[in-house]
């Protein structure tokens, strides 16, 4: 039977990538997964529908090279500035013992160092693609454990471009083959910088030139020379094609072009990346994956616990921010990444892999792919079991003493932007406060200002007892972690039946969850943003403040219910005369008034129907101002009356700026 031509054969991954990621996506697991997932199906060892994967390797390990270019392209530098410190650490800690523990696991199985070594840099590396999801879909991304995982993750994307670097290093047989590698890596360093400063030098020259010619299709032709240009001429300098990609996208990030070649790349880039793990799918065995079943679960196990392991140690006992979050941002990281495959294809071909550790990893990995959205869902379970017998309290005892005398107190949760604000207040009132926070370096920080803050895990009950939330008249939970505020607004609501807890939210699916586990209001963020330009709007328009006031008011006694109603469901009728009935509002005089008219001069009461309440000037306030009174530019009149008739008086004033009184 005659091979199919490479057409046919792409055409073929191009439909079995589609249908691998409709199937996952529908079942809510990782594209990644579902792509290797289908190449193992119509590969050699499946259906044999591809018998010969080399022939679209090269055109798939595209996807790579695009997907570098647009990790360099999107690279978060001023996010990275904010964790640059957090993400050194916890990354190159985190980066460091996984290596080493891997590395001196494989010496003990027999492996050889430089095998060993390539096997800890692949177990080293995450998904960021599909961690940062799971964590957006369930609003993570801006709590704590979301936030030390960002950082972890930023660093281990930098890891790859060293990692590739050093392939050909310990590929070396021996000392003279390793003084030649050595320097030819360090030869490809000099033209790493070299081609850096180049590209800075010359690309945004040759973007700003080619924008200036309003030609969508240059731009477009000229992105795709850019990605294919750099990771071609890094080839010819001893780099690797992934890496003059990266190097690329990283000079073009600070251009003001970088969002429309991101726009531009995007597209081809999933098509391509999606054929490449679809390529790297169809070298898996089944049939050698089962034969060493065995193995295949030691590396699952393995990876998943000393992962989870490794950053939950980092998290509690370097950066000291709880075992609660470490568990939460450990099993997070606990899976191989889509890097580690571009890693192990590298690796492969420098023979640094055997085929039986090349399909270990793969099947391995599958797996790990696999178990991280239910690792994400159960780490709270999780971290609440780990975390029931490490209560401790290791700042600011005295103050904590000192608390247990407080009575009808705040109990506030949570010490960051929004904490701060509301002690200040709280302390100008003089309203007695206690704060609990998890951050060990700002706990320090408040304390040395004489702040009354400890430090300790909100989750847990010994923490609030300390604290006599069961004695407070107000709990206050101000942190961003959605599932974390849910578990403290239940504690606290069992520990203190009659306390009111305020729970601060971000997202419309939170409010619900918090009503039901006990808060007594919530503050939504995503509703108060909305609330805000509804109102702004309706100023605009020139409804009168106290009708928005009350409308504003109505939707949060309500919780947010109108808000919440389906998006083609009309306003309810009650809320709409809200803003109709009468009511009080400041109205301001011009500054270019012809002349000093009194109100009867005006007839406001008989050409407007709204009444002048009070007068506000520079020198005082006239309240029940007569009709022989006279107006001067700049005043300000408490009106009251319908919408309407304040639009009425409005214009009245605005009319003296053109013409002359009538005469009365």
């Amino acid at each position: 039977m005659e091979h199919p031509g490479l057409l046919a054969e792409l055409l073929l991954l191009i439909a079995v990538a589609a249908v691998g990621i409709a199937v996952f996506e529908r079942l809510r697991l990782p594209s990644i997964a579902g792509f290797l997932v289908m190449g193992a199906l119509v590969g050699p060892g499946g259906l044999s529908l591809v018998d010969d994967p080399e022939r679209v390797q090269s055109l798939a390990e595209l996807g790579v090279v695009f997907l570098l270019f647009e990790i360099g392209l999107e690279l978060p530098l001023e996010r990275l500035r904010r964790l640059w410190k957090r993400a050194l650490l916890a990354g190159g800690l985190q980066m460091g013992a996984t290596i080493f523990g891997v590395t001196g696991v494989g010496l003990a199985l027999g492996l050889q160092a430089n095998a060993a070594l390539v096997l800890g840099g692949l177990v080293a590396m995450s998904s960021t693609a599909l961690v940062l999801r799971v964590l957006s879909e369930r609003g993570e991304i801006d709590a704590p454990q979301g936030q030390l995982a960002v950082g972890i993750l930023l660093f281990q994307d930098f890891c790859i471009v060293p990692l590739l670097l050093l392939v050909p290093m310990l590929a070396a047989q021996d000392s003279g083959a390793l003084r030649e590698a050595s320097l030819r890596v360090a030869s490809s360093c000099v033209a790493l910088v070299a081609l850096y400063f180049a590209g800075r030098t010359l690309l945004p020259h040759l973007l700003d030139r080619a924008a200036k010619l309003f030609s969508r299709d240059l731009f477009s032709l000229l992105a795709f020379l850019v990605v294919i240009g750099s990771a071609v001429l890094a080839e010819r300098l001893g780099l690797t094609l992934a890496v003059g990609a990266f190097l690329g996208g990283l000079v073009l990030s600070a251009s003001p072009y970088a969002h429309q070649l991101f726009a531009e790349v995007v597209p081809l880039r999933g098509v391509l990346l999606g054929l490449f793990f679809t390529a790297v799918g169809m070298l898996f065995e089944p049939t050698e994956a089962l034969s060493q079943w065995s193995g295949v679960l030691w590396y699952v196990g393995g990876v998943i616990v000393l992962k989870a392991a490794v950053v939950a140690l980092i998290v509690t006992l370097v950066l000291r921010q709880g075992v609660r979050l470490g568990v939460l941002s450990g099993l997070s990281l606990a899976q191989t990444g889509e890097f580690s495959f571009v890693l192990a294809a590298a690796a492969a071909g420098a023979g640094l892999l055997a085929p039986n550790l090349q399909q270990l990893f793969i099947a391995g990995s599958i797996v790990t792919l696999l178990a991280t959205p239910f690792l994400i869902g159960a780490a709270p379970r999780l971290a609440d079991l780990a975390s029931r017998g490490a209560d401790r309290l290791a700042m600011g005892s005295e103050d904590v003493r000192e608390t247990g005398a407080l009575e009808n107190h705040v109990v506030l949760v949570g010490f960051g932007l929004a904490g701060q604000q509301l002690a200040r207040v709280m302390r100008a009132r003089e309203i007695p406060y206690v704060v609990v926070e998890g951050n060990a370096r700002a706990v320090q920080e408040a304390v040395a200002r004489g702040e009354p803050v400890i430090y300790g895990d909100a989750v847990r009950a010994p923490i609030l007892r300390r604290v006599g939330v069961h004695r407070a008249r107000l709990v206050v939970i101000a942190i961003s972690d959605p599932l974390g505020t849910r578990r403290v607004v239940q504690l606290a609501r069992r520990l203190a039946p009659e306390a009111i807890i305020l729970a601060r939210a971000r997202y419309i699916l939170e409010v619900d969850a918090l009503d039901g586990a006990g808060a007594s209001a919530v503050v939504a963020e995503e509703f108060e943003s909305a609330i805000e330009l509804v109102s702004q709007v309706l100023r605009v328009f020139g409804l009168p403040e106290g009708g928005i006031t009350r409308f504003c008011a109505e939707l949060r006694e309500e919780g947010y219910i109108a808000m919440r109603s389906m998006p083609g469901m009309i306003l309810d009728p009650w809320l709409a005369e809200l803003l109709e009935q009468v009511s009080t509002h400041w109205v301001d005089v011009p500054e270019d008034l012809s002349s000093t008219p009194t109100l009867a001069q005006l007839a406001v009461r008989t050409t407007t129907g709204a009444s002048v309440l009070a007068v506000e000037r520079a020198d005082g306030t006239e309240s029940n101002p007569g009709a022989d009174f006279a107006l001067r530019p700049g005043d300000r009149l408490l009106a009251f009356g319908s919408p309407e008739e304040v639009e009425r008086l409005r214009a009245r004033l605005e009319s003296e700026r053109a013409h002359d009184l009538p005469a009365v």
